[in-house]
């Protein structure tokens, strides 16, 4: 999980915690970072949702900590893999899309067989964070 950086040299993706307006605490967001120059930049697959986010919480938030990993699927998975070892190669990241997305389609249609439009959404949600483009350039 590798992008190269502007100096030259071969970012990884880390986890990290965002610190939005001195006051919140957002922890678990994807980035790239380059050990040479300290370059970091948010994946670009994830800052949709970071940005989403930062906007719900205003320009005047509350303190406190948030998990990233709570509403984006990305950040989730790289956490659930880490917790099992370090961050994983591009192609345990393939199984492991494919294993949630599978999770998910399983959830989708408990969530029709109940007529839950909410959870559908939300399912809809998630299923769209994973069928984007890949983790990788």
């Amino acid at each position: 999980m590798q992008k190269k950086c502007s100096c030259g040299v071969m970012m990884t993706i880390k986890l990290r915690t965002v610190i939005y307006s001195g006051k919140v605490e957002i922890d678990n967001v994807p980035i790239f970072s380059c050990i040479a120059c300290s370059r970091s930049e948010v994946i670009p697959e994830v800052k949709p949702d970071l940005t989403g986010l930062i906007a719900q919480l205003g320009a005047e938030p509350s303190k406190g900590t948030l998990l990233f990993n709570e509403c984006n699927e990305w950040a989730d998975l790289l956490v659930e893999a880490k917790l099992n070892k370090n961050l994983p190669n591009s192609q345990e990241v393939q199984v492991l899309i494919e294993q949630r997305i599978n999770m998910l389609l399983d959830i989708y249609i408990l969530a029709q067989g109940l007529n839950d439009e909410v959870w559908i959404a939300e399912i809809n949600k998630r299923l769209q964070q994973l069928s984007g483009k890949s983790l990788y350039t």
